[in-house]
Protein backbone atom coordinates (compact mmCIF):
# COMPACT_ATOMS: atom_id res chain seq x y z
CA UNK A 1 0.00 0.00 0.00
CA UNK A 2 2.86 2.01 0.73
CA UNK A 3 4.24 1.44 -2.52
CA UNK A 4 1.15 2.49 -4.06
CA UNK A 5 0.76 6.20 -2.41
CA UNK A 6 4.61 6.65 -3.20
CA UNK A 7 3.42 6.02 -7.28
CA UNK A 8 0.49 8.22 -6.47
CA UNK A 9 2.80 10.57 -5.13
CA UNK A 10 5.45 10.90 -7.88
CA UNK A 11 2.17 10.78 -10.19
CA UNK A 12 0.61 13.82 -8.76
CA UNK A 13 4.08 15.54 -8.95
CA UNK A 14 5.23 14.75 -12.16
CA UNK A 15 1.66 16.51 -13.24
CA UNK A 16 2.36 19.83 -11.24
CA UNK A 17 5.65 20.16 -12.65
CA UNK A 18 4.01 20.10 -16.75
CA UNK A 19 1.35 22.46 -15.17
CA UNK A 20 4.32 24.80 -13.76
CA UNK A 21 6.10 24.35 -17.20
CA UNK A 22 3.13 24.75 -19.46
CA UNK A 23 2.27 27.82 -17.19
CA UNK A 24 5.67 29.18 -17.60
CA UNK A 25 5.58 28.68 -21.33
CA UNK A 26 2.15 30.82 -21.17
CA UNK A 27 3.72 33.02 -19.41
CA UNK A 28 6.74 33.34 -21.76
CA UNK A 29 4.88 33.48 -24.74
CA UNK A 30 2.58 36.17 -23.49
CA UNK A 31 5.80 38.25 -22.54
CA UNK A 32 7.00 37.58 -26.22
CA UNK A 33 3.94 39.24 -27.59
CA UNK A 34 4.15 42.15 -25.47
CA UNK A 35 7.79 42.28 -26.47
CA UNK A 36 7.04 43.48 -30.08
CA UNK A 37 6.45 46.79 -31.41
CA UNK A 38 2.94 48.45 -32.01
CA UNK A 39 1.89 50.37 -35.32
CA UNK A 40 1.71 53.38 -32.68
CA UNK A 41 5.61 52.97 -32.16
CA UNK A 42 7.19 53.91 -35.25
CA UNK A 43 7.16 57.28 -34.88
CA UNK A 44 9.49 56.91 -31.21
CA UNK A 45 11.65 54.31 -32.56
CA UNK A 46 15.19 55.27 -33.44
CA UNK A 47 15.77 54.28 -36.83
CA UNK A 48 17.92 54.01 -39.44
CA UNK A 49 17.31 53.86 -42.99
CA UNK A 50 20.85 52.60 -44.66
CA UNK A 51 20.48 52.65 -48.24
CA UNK A 52 18.95 55.74 -50.18
CA UNK A 53 19.75 57.96 -53.48
CA UNK A 54 19.23 61.69 -52.57
CA UNK A 55 19.81 63.34 -55.89
CA UNK A 56 18.54 66.60 -55.43
CA UNK A 57 19.04 70.10 -52.99
CA UNK A 58 15.41 69.50 -52.12
CA UNK A 59 14.93 68.45 -47.87
CA UNK A 60 11.93 67.07 -48.24
CA UNK A 61 13.67 63.77 -48.03
CA UNK A 62 15.40 65.10 -44.91
CA UNK A 63 12.87 66.58 -43.01
CA UNK A 64 10.60 63.36 -43.44
CA UNK A 65 12.96 61.52 -42.06
CA UNK A 66 13.33 64.03 -38.71
CA UNK A 67 9.87 64.14 -38.59
CA UNK A 68 9.64 60.06 -38.18
CA UNK A 69 13.31 59.56 -36.03
CA UNK A 70 14.98 58.24 -38.87
CA UNK A 71 18.83 58.73 -40.19
CA UNK A 72 19.50 58.13 -43.57
CA UNK A 73 22.27 56.63 -45.42
CA UNK A 74 22.87 58.52 -48.53
CA UNK A 75 24.90 56.48 -51.39
CA UNK A 76 26.51 57.11 -54.53
CA UNK A 77 26.46 55.10 -57.56
CA UNK A 78 29.21 54.86 -60.21
CA UNK A 79 27.43 55.21 -63.46
CA UNK A 80 26.90 58.26 -65.41
CA UNK A 81 23.20 59.37 -64.65
CA UNK A 82 22.69 62.35 -61.98
CA UNK A 83 25.60 64.21 -63.84
CA UNK A 84 28.19 61.52 -62.22
CA UNK A 85 29.71 60.76 -59.51
CA UNK A 86 31.21 64.41 -58.97
CA UNK A 87 27.56 66.03 -58.91
CA UNK A 88 26.32 62.99 -56.78
CA UNK A 89 29.07 63.61 -54.05
CA UNK A 90 28.52 67.32 -54.04
CA UNK A 91 24.71 67.03 -53.52
CA UNK A 92 25.99 64.58 -50.88
CA UNK A 93 27.93 66.54 -48.99
CA UNK A 94 25.91 69.76 -48.51
CA UNK A 95 23.31 67.66 -46.91
CA UNK A 96 25.77 66.53 -44.58
CA UNK A 97 27.36 69.95 -43.76
CA UNK A 98 23.69 70.65 -43.27
CA UNK A 99 22.38 67.89 -41.38
CA UNK A 100 24.94 65.53 -39.89
CA UNK A 101 23.50 63.93 -37.53
CA UNK A 102 20.89 62.93 -40.12
CA UNK A 103 22.37 62.34 -43.70
CA UNK A 104 26.13 60.85 -43.70
CA UNK A 105 26.78 59.57 -47.43
CA UNK A 106 29.18 56.87 -48.95
CA UNK A 107 30.90 57.52 -52.20
CA UNK A 108 31.49 55.56 -55.27
CA UNK A 109 34.02 55.63 -57.80
CA UNK A 110 34.21 55.63 -61.92
CA UNK A 111 35.50 52.82 -64.21
CA UNK A 112 36.87 55.46 -66.42
CA UNK A 113 40.40 54.85 -67.06
CA UNK A 114 40.20 50.93 -66.31
CA UNK A 115 42.47 50.02 -69.12
CA UNK A 116 45.26 53.00 -68.47
CA UNK A 117 48.45 51.99 -66.13
CA UNK A 118 47.61 52.67 -62.74
CA UNK A 119 43.85 53.13 -62.77
CA UNK A 120 43.84 51.60 -59.57
CA UNK A 121 46.44 53.97 -57.52
CA UNK A 122 44.03 57.05 -59.25
CA UNK A 123 40.97 55.31 -58.04
CA UNK A 124 42.64 55.13 -54.22
CA UNK A 125 43.65 58.35 -54.18
CA UNK A 126 40.48 59.78 -54.92
CA UNK A 127 38.89 57.72 -52.10
CA UNK A 128 41.12 58.79 -49.76
CA UNK A 129 40.00 62.16 -50.61
CA UNK A 130 36.81 61.09 -50.14
CA UNK A 131 37.29 59.61 -46.45
CA UNK A 132 38.89 62.68 -45.45
CA UNK A 133 35.66 64.48 -46.35
CA UNK A 134 33.33 62.02 -44.52
CA UNK A 135 32.41 59.31 -47.08
CA UNK A 136 31.62 56.78 -44.67
CA UNK A 137 32.22 53.88 -47.36
CA UNK A 138 32.38 52.91 -50.96
CA UNK A 139 29.30 51.32 -53.35
CA UNK A 140 29.92 49.22 -56.35
CA UNK A 141 27.37 49.12 -58.73
CA UNK A 142 26.03 46.11 -61.38
CA UNK A 143 27.55 47.64 -64.30
CA UNK A 144 30.40 45.69 -62.87
CA UNK A 145 29.84 42.25 -63.97
CA UNK A 146 27.06 43.23 -66.58
CA UNK A 147 28.29 46.10 -68.37
CA UNK A 148 31.32 47.46 -67.97
CA UNK A 149 34.03 46.03 -71.02
CA UNK A 150 37.80 46.44 -71.06
CA UNK A 151 39.41 47.75 -74.45
CA UNK A 152 39.00 43.84 -75.59
CA UNK A 153 35.42 44.02 -75.34
CA UNK A 154 35.49 41.17 -72.56
CA UNK A 155 33.49 41.88 -69.36
CA UNK A 156 34.88 43.29 -66.02
CA UNK A 157 34.08 41.20 -63.50
CA UNK A 158 34.55 42.34 -59.25
CA UNK A 159 36.49 39.42 -58.55
CA UNK A 160 39.50 41.25 -60.49
CA UNK A 161 42.41 41.36 -59.54
CA UNK A 162 43.03 44.99 -60.21
CA UNK A 163 40.12 46.06 -57.85
CA UNK A 164 42.28 43.81 -54.95
CA UNK A 165 44.84 47.34 -53.74
CA UNK A 166 41.23 49.14 -53.61
CA UNK A 167 39.53 46.90 -51.53
CA UNK A 168 42.15 46.17 -49.77
CA UNK A 169 42.70 50.20 -48.87
CA UNK A 170 38.74 50.16 -48.09
CA UNK A 171 39.85 47.25 -45.23
CA UNK A 172 42.77 49.56 -44.30
CA UNK A 173 41.01 52.29 -43.86
CA UNK A 174 38.29 51.00 -41.73
CA UNK A 175 35.84 52.14 -44.35
CA UNK A 176 33.04 49.53 -45.82
CA UNK A 177 32.19 47.91 -48.90
CA UNK A 178 29.02 47.81 -50.31
CA UNK A 179 28.24 45.71 -53.24
CA UNK A 180 25.15 45.71 -55.75
CA UNK A 181 26.35 42.38 -57.86
CA UNK A 182 24.30 40.82 -60.29
CA UNK A 183 20.22 41.42 -59.68
CA UNK A 184 17.53 39.56 -58.52
CA UNK A 185 16.82 36.28 -59.86
CA UNK A 186 13.91 37.37 -61.61
CA UNK A 187 16.17 38.52 -64.19
CA UNK A 188 16.69 36.01 -65.49
CA UNK A 189 13.19 35.19 -65.76
CA UNK A 190 10.44 35.93 -68.55
CA UNK A 191 8.61 38.63 -67.55
CA UNK A 192 5.28 37.11 -66.70
CA UNK A 193 7.78 34.57 -64.63
CA UNK A 194 8.44 37.20 -62.11
CA UNK A 195 7.54 37.17 -58.49
CA UNK A 196 6.76 40.42 -57.37
CA UNK A 197 5.50 43.84 -59.02
CA UNK A 198 8.71 45.73 -58.81
CA UNK A 199 11.24 43.79 -60.36
CA UNK A 200 8.41 43.07 -63.13
CA UNK A 201 8.31 47.38 -63.39
CA UNK A 202 11.79 47.23 -63.68
CA UNK A 203 12.70 45.22 -66.10
CA UNK A 204 9.98 45.78 -68.19
CA UNK A 205 11.55 49.86 -68.21
CA UNK A 206 14.96 48.93 -68.11
CA UNK A 207 15.84 45.82 -70.65
CA UNK A 208 18.71 46.34 -71.39
CA UNK A 209 19.22 44.64 -67.20
CA UNK A 210 17.06 42.59 -68.39
CA UNK A 211 18.95 39.45 -68.34
CA UNK A 212 16.37 36.83 -69.96
CA UNK A 213 16.39 39.14 -73.36
CA UNK A 214 20.58 38.49 -73.43
CA UNK A 215 21.84 35.33 -73.22
CA UNK A 216 25.19 35.89 -74.46
CA UNK A 217 25.61 37.16 -71.35
CA UNK A 218 26.60 35.75 -67.64
CA UNK A 219 23.93 33.60 -66.16
CA UNK A 220 23.12 34.63 -62.56
CA UNK A 221 25.18 32.04 -60.75
CA UNK A 222 28.33 33.29 -62.62
CA UNK A 223 27.60 36.66 -61.29
CA UNK A 224 27.09 35.07 -57.68
CA UNK A 225 30.45 33.52 -57.80
CA UNK A 226 32.37 36.39 -58.64
CA UNK A 227 31.40 38.41 -55.85
CA UNK A 228 31.79 35.33 -53.36
CA UNK A 229 35.10 35.08 -55.14
CA UNK A 230 36.33 38.41 -54.45
CA UNK A 231 34.78 38.11 -50.86
CA UNK A 232 36.97 35.19 -50.19
CA UNK A 233 40.30 37.22 -51.16
CA UNK A 234 39.27 39.89 -48.47
CA UNK A 235 37.57 37.95 -45.50
CA UNK A 236 38.38 41.32 -42.88
CA UNK A 237 36.49 43.21 -45.46
CA UNK A 238 33.51 45.18 -43.92
CA UNK A 239 30.79 43.99 -46.53
CA UNK A 240 27.49 44.98 -47.53
CA UNK A 241 25.84 42.78 -49.75
CA UNK A 242 22.79 45.64 -50.90
CA UNK A 243 19.40 43.96 -52.09
CA UNK A 244 20.01 41.45 -49.45
CA UNK A 245 23.17 40.36 -51.71
CA UNK A 246 20.80 39.22 -54.53
CA UNK A 247 20.51 36.40 -52.93
CA UNK A 248 17.07 37.57 -52.26
CA UNK A 249 14.62 34.53 -53.57
CA UNK A 250 15.55 32.14 -50.94
CA UNK A 251 16.51 32.71 -47.52
CA UNK A 252 18.22 29.45 -47.56
CA UNK A 253 20.65 30.67 -50.05
CA UNK A 254 20.78 33.69 -48.05
CA UNK A 255 21.63 31.94 -45.00
CA UNK A 256 24.36 29.54 -45.98
CA UNK A 257 26.01 32.69 -47.81
CA UNK A 258 26.04 34.75 -44.07
CA UNK A 259 27.37 31.41 -42.67
CA UNK A 260 29.70 31.41 -45.34
CA UNK A 261 31.44 35.23 -44.82
CA UNK A 262 30.98 36.20 -41.13
CA UNK A 263 31.91 39.60 -42.11
CA UNK A 264 29.22 40.00 -44.58
CA UNK A 265 25.97 41.81 -43.69
CA UNK A 266 23.01 42.58 -46.11
CA UNK A 267 20.80 45.29 -46.68
CA UNK A 268 16.71 44.45 -47.60
CA UNK A 269 17.03 47.78 -49.95
CA UNK A 270 13.77 47.46 -52.14
CA UNK A 271 13.91 43.38 -51.65
CA UNK A 272 11.24 43.34 -48.34
CA UNK A 273 8.63 42.16 -51.09
CA UNK A 274 10.79 39.20 -52.01
CA UNK A 275 10.82 38.01 -48.11
CA UNK A 276 7.41 38.64 -48.54
CA UNK A 277 6.51 36.49 -51.06
CA UNK A 278 8.69 34.09 -49.52
CA UNK A 279 6.25 34.26 -46.05
CA UNK A 280 3.44 33.80 -47.78
CA UNK A 281 4.56 29.91 -48.03
CA UNK A 282 6.45 29.57 -44.96
CA UNK A 283 5.72 32.07 -42.80
CA UNK A 284 7.63 30.90 -40.11
CA UNK A 285 10.85 30.17 -41.85
CA UNK A 286 11.19 33.73 -42.98
CA UNK A 287 10.56 34.60 -39.28
CA UNK A 288 13.04 31.91 -38.14
CA UNK A 289 15.91 33.77 -40.68
CA UNK A 290 15.26 37.34 -39.12
CA UNK A 291 15.58 36.11 -35.76
CA UNK A 292 18.68 33.32 -36.48
CA UNK A 293 20.62 36.24 -38.56
CA UNK A 294 19.42 39.30 -36.67
CA UNK A 295 23.05 41.02 -35.90
CA UNK A 296 23.59 40.63 -40.30
CA UNK A 297 20.80 42.62 -41.23
CA UNK A 298 19.86 46.15 -42.11
CA UNK A 299 16.78 47.94 -42.76
CA UNK A 300 17.14 50.18 -46.28
CA UNK A 301 14.69 50.88 -49.09
CA UNK A 302 16.33 52.25 -51.90
CA UNK A 303 14.43 55.64 -52.05
CA UNK A 304 15.31 57.42 -55.32
CA UNK A 305 14.95 61.50 -55.21
CA UNK A 306 15.88 63.63 -58.69
CA UNK A 307 15.36 66.85 -59.54
CA UNK A 308 12.67 66.51 -61.28
CA UNK A 309 10.94 64.12 -58.76
CA UNK A 310 7.19 64.84 -58.07
CA UNK A 311 7.32 66.01 -54.51
CA UNK A 312 3.71 65.19 -52.99
CA UNK A 313 4.09 61.43 -54.92
CA UNK A 314 7.59 60.77 -53.34
CA UNK A 315 6.20 61.73 -49.48
CA UNK A 316 3.61 59.45 -49.71
CA UNK A 317 5.83 56.87 -50.95
CA UNK A 318 7.76 57.15 -48.72
CA UNK A 319 5.32 57.22 -46.14
CA UNK A 320 3.71 54.24 -47.78
CA UNK A 321 6.83 51.72 -47.85
CA UNK A 322 7.91 52.33 -44.37
CA UNK A 323 4.50 51.64 -42.96
CA UNK A 324 4.17 48.50 -44.53
CA UNK A 325 7.62 47.46 -43.89
CA UNK A 326 7.00 48.50 -39.85
CA UNK A 327 3.64 46.21 -40.39
CA UNK A 328 5.63 43.23 -41.97
CA UNK A 329 8.19 43.29 -39.33
CA UNK A 330 6.63 44.02 -35.87
CA UNK A 331 2.84 42.70 -36.59
CA UNK A 332 1.37 39.93 -37.18
CA UNK A 333 -1.69 41.74 -39.15
CA UNK A 334 -2.84 40.37 -43.00
CA UNK A 335 -1.37 42.97 -45.03
CA UNK A 336 -1.46 44.33 -48.71
CA UNK A 337 1.59 45.55 -50.66
CA UNK A 338 1.55 46.64 -54.31
CA UNK A 339 4.29 44.27 -55.13
CA UNK A 340 2.28 41.02 -54.27
CA UNK A 341 -1.66 40.54 -55.37
CA UNK A 342 -2.03 38.58 -52.07
CA UNK A 343 -1.68 39.98 -49.10
CA UNK A 344 0.74 38.47 -46.59
CA UNK A 345 0.77 38.27 -42.58
CA UNK A 346 3.47 40.20 -40.84
CA UNK A 347 6.38 38.13 -39.15
CA UNK A 348 5.65 39.91 -35.39
CA UNK A 349 9.37 40.07 -34.73
CA UNK A 350 10.72 40.78 -31.07
CA UNK A 351 11.37 44.43 -29.92
CA UNK A 352 15.53 43.34 -29.96
CA UNK A 353 15.26 41.79 -33.30
CA UNK A 354 13.84 45.22 -34.82
CA UNK A 355 15.93 47.11 -32.70
CA UNK A 356 19.26 45.22 -34.52
CA UNK A 357 17.51 45.45 -37.80
CA UNK A 358 16.28 49.36 -37.87
CA UNK A 359 19.39 50.90 -35.67
CA UNK A 360 22.12 48.98 -33.84
CA UNK A 361 23.48 46.59 -36.83
CA UNK A 362 23.98 49.93 -38.49
CA UNK A 363 25.87 51.63 -35.61
CA UNK A 364 28.07 48.50 -34.84
CA UNK A 365 29.27 49.19 -39.03
CA UNK A 366 28.73 52.72 -39.30
CA UNK A 367 29.54 54.09 -35.53
CA UNK A 368 29.76 57.54 -37.10
CA UNK A 369 25.73 57.74 -37.18
CA UNK A 370 25.58 57.24 -33.48
CA UNK A 371 28.33 60.09 -33.12
CA UNK A 372 26.42 62.74 -35.42
CA UNK A 373 23.11 61.72 -33.57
Amino acid sequence: MKQIHGYFFLFCLVILVIQCGQKRNDEQESKSIKSTYTLGSFKEVQKIDTHVHFNSNSTIMIDLAKEYNFQLLNISVGFGDWNGVDRQLEVRQNHFHSFPETIPYCTAFSMEGWDEEGWENMVIERLRRDFEKGALGVKIWKNIGMEIRDKNGDLIFISDERFDPIFQFIEDQGKVLLSHAGEPKNCWLPLDSMTVKNDYNYFKAHPQYHMYKHPDLPSYEDQIAHRDKMLSKHPNLKFIGVHMASLEWSVDRLSAFLDRFPNASVDLAERVSHTQYQSQRDREKVRDFFIKYQDRILYATDFQHNPDTDEAAFQEYMMETWMNDWKYFNTDQMIQVPQLDEPVQGLALPKQVVDKIYRLNALKIFPEFSTNN
